[in-house]
């Protein structure tokens, strides 16, 4: 969506037909080119050559639009999982394992966006409003995952809390955004590291196999945080 090149802005020609990808784009390479975000609809509107009343048919704000960009990256993330035939025979662990290597490799694709927006925003309440959208669709596809693995359950003392279990692979996803943001490895080989021990603890807890897991992801993220 985004490039991390420093380019002159791209002005939309006046007969083409203004898409959100368009917006989207067009918004992400301004934060960029001018490492601010815009002051205005009418002024980012103009800049780029299009009508201010295009901007209002796909978002109210630059506040629903930043939403948006968080929600994009789900969707596709989401849809580049299910490109793969094999996806719908992964078990529950590998879907999570493909989501959250997937989602991370789009913000790669986009991390100089990514920084510069978290970073802009040094409160928490501030950092988590844009990141609205995407808590609720993560957290809906763990439920789902959940639901998935209850219902193969026939002992009801087995069956797993969706609310519980959504709600950590929430936290699990603030911690990796984090982790990969400070993340100085080649290739990002380190957030890779922790994505696996991560999915791997959450779902070990979750089959009643803790502590091993837990203590090896512990002293990994000790290890890290000494390195």
């Amino acid at each position: 969506m985004a490039t991390t090149k420093k380019a002159p802005a791209k002005k939309t020609p006046k007969n083409k037909e203004i898409t959100k990808h368009d917006i989207l784009t067009a918004y992400m390479d301004y934060v960029l080119e001018h490492e601010k975000t815009p002051k205005s609809v009418f002024k980012f509107a103009k800049e780029n050559n299009m009508p201010e009343q295009d901007f209002y048919k796909f978002f109210g704000s630059f506040d629903s639009l930043r939403k948006d960009i968080w929600n994009t990256f789900f969707t596709m993330t989401m849809d580049v999982s299910h490109k793969n035939e094999e996806y719908v025979h992964f078990s529950n662990r590998e879907k999570m394992l493909t989501f959250f290597y997937t989602f991370f490799e789009i913000l790669t694709l986009n991390r100089s966006y990514v920084i510069y927006t978290l970073k802009e925003n040094q409160h928490m309440m501030s950092k988590m409003e844009q990141l609205k959208g995407l808590r609720k669709h993560v957290k809906n596809f763990a439920k789902e995952l959940i639901m998935e693995r209850n219902e193969n359950k026939t002992n009801i003392l087995l069956e797993r809390s969706e609310t519980i279990y959504s709600e950590g692979a929430w936290v699990q996803m603030l911690f990796l955004i984090k982790f990969w943001m400070d993340d100085d490895s080649a290739g990002f080989e380190k957030t890779d590291m922790a994505i696996e021990k991560s999915v791997n603890t959450i779902f070990d807890v979750f089959d009643n196999t803790p502590l091993d897991a837990v203590l090896d992801f512990g002293k990994f993220l000790w290890k890290e945080r000494m390195s």
